[in-house]
């Protein structure tokens, strides 16, 4: 019997179909950290899913806020998608390098500012060059096309927000950094920033969503949240170091029919880079 899986993510096999389909879009959402030496652009140049245009996470993002992709205004990023060749009314498949990594972040994207058929790629790049699917290098070219916007603001928890649902802990708050960094042993990878979690937080690290890059089916996602102590009949923000990973938990959120939920988008590198926030450390 086959498990039940997301109805927001697609095979490569699927993907490969559609290729060249009209109104079919394809978006290489590829980012990394530094500590994993790889560059999402320059892996985009040298070999993309045909047709791919790159959404350069950096780029397309508030510059004006001093935090690292904080969500950028709807009219920019109309514009920018625009330029992609994107519209609204597209069917867009989201893909980065390993699956299930930073193409959440832009599925979720697409969806806060109107896109309805939005999708992510399971088994990410890495998975379509092992299984020997075509790659191109040539840049696209696309015809420029109309993003209209209907930005959704109740997708999106602001850093007051955030500080009143820590007080008085009316939203459970789901954090997909690792445990290391949650706990407090692990230093975090921006400097001088405290580490710990905030009051009442639960962990659920990204990286529990997915096996080599294909995200688990709907049971196994549903047990993730059981064992975290999330309920899932209650509201949900989710968090991470940057506003990126925690998109992999609203990803799992929306895919088990879980619609109250937000993403905190300042996430830890706002809340743990201020002295006046409540940090714990430990498990608890």
């Amino acid at each position: 019997m086959s498990k039940k899986k997301s109805r927001f993510v697609v095979s490569a096999d699927w993907v490969e179909k559609q290729l060249g389909a009209p109104e079919f879009r394809i978006v290489d959402a590829a980012w990394y950290l530094p500590a994993q030496n790889r560059n999402g652009a320059a892996e985009y140049a040298s070999g993309h899913i045909p047709g791919a245009v790159f959404f350069d996470q950096d780029v397309i993002a508030d510059h004006s806020s001093g935090l690292p992709h904080t969500i950028p205004s709807p009219e920019f990023f109309a514009s920018e998608v625009g330029k992609l060749g994107i519209a609204d009314t597209d069917a867009i498949v989201v893909y980065d390098g390993p699956g299930i990594f930073t193409a959440p972040r832009v599925w979720w994207l697409f969806r806060v500012m109107g896109a309805k058929n939005v999708f992510v790629m399971d088994g990410g790049l890495d998975g379509w060059k092992k299984e020997g699917r075509p790659l191109q290098t040539d840049l696209p070219e696309p015809a420029p096309a109309v993003f209209h916007t209907n930005f959704n603001p109740y997708a999106v928890t602001s850093f007051e927000e955030m500080r009143g649902i820590v007080t008085t802990r009316a939203r459970q708050v789901a954090d997909a950094r690792g445990a290391g960094r949650f706990t407090g042993e692990e230093a975090e990878p921006r400097a001088g920033m405290r580490s710990g979690h905030m009051p009442g937080a639960k962990n659920m690290p990204s990286g529990t969503f997915s096996v080599d890059g294909h995200f688990k089916d709907l049971d196994q996602l549903r047990t993730l949240f059981e064992d975290a102590g999330i309920d899932l009949s209650k509201p949900v923000v989710t968090s991470c170091g940057s506003g990126v990973t925690a998109a992999i938990i609203t990803l799992a959120l929306h895919s088990l029919g879980h619609e109250d939920n937000t993403l905190y988008d300042g996430s830890w590198s706002q809340w743990g880079g201020r002295e006046d926030t409540p940090v714990v450390t430990g498990k608890d």
